[in-house]
């Protein structure tokens, strides 16, 4: 044996995992590309949030469709990945304030008044008489 090798099936399970990571970030700048608009989150909530939409459409597409698998590689997958990431960037900004206002409370707490204060007039004496 000569050097570090890995296995058949380890070799194929790196494969997957950087295909996943490659693909999540196409449909995380896909998904904010279809729904543009500012967004809380930068590059790393761009890549996991195109991940988990990648995870979550492709894992329902498959479940919904009676264990037919779909990778993000073809082109149901992109779709379905895509439509996931949307998913999960609609409930990001609805849960980070971006369509949603928090009501003003009904009746506020009323605020007690200051004692007006004496106003003073401070005459200047630099004035030029006539």
């Amino acid at each position: 044996m000569d050097g570090w090798e890995l296995t058949e099936q380890t070799q194929l399970w790196f494969n997957d995992v950087l295909v996943w990571i490659g693909y999540g970030t196409l449909i995380g700048l896909l998904a904010k590309a279809i729904m543009p608009g500012r967004d809380p989150g930068g590059p790393v909530a761009t890549l996991g949030m195109g991940i988990a939409g990648v995870i979550i459409g492709c894992g329902a597409w498959t479940f919904l469709s009676q264990g037919e698998r779909v990778t993000p590689i073809s082109g149901r997958g992109m779709f379905a990945g895509t439509a996931g990431a949307l998913l999960i960037l609609f409930f990001y900004r609805l849960l980070s304030g971006y369509w949603y206002e928090e009501p003003a409370v009904i009746d506020p707490p009323r605020r007690r008044r200051r004692p007006a204060r004496r106003r003073r007039y401070h005459l200047a004496d630099y004035y030029d008489e006539p």
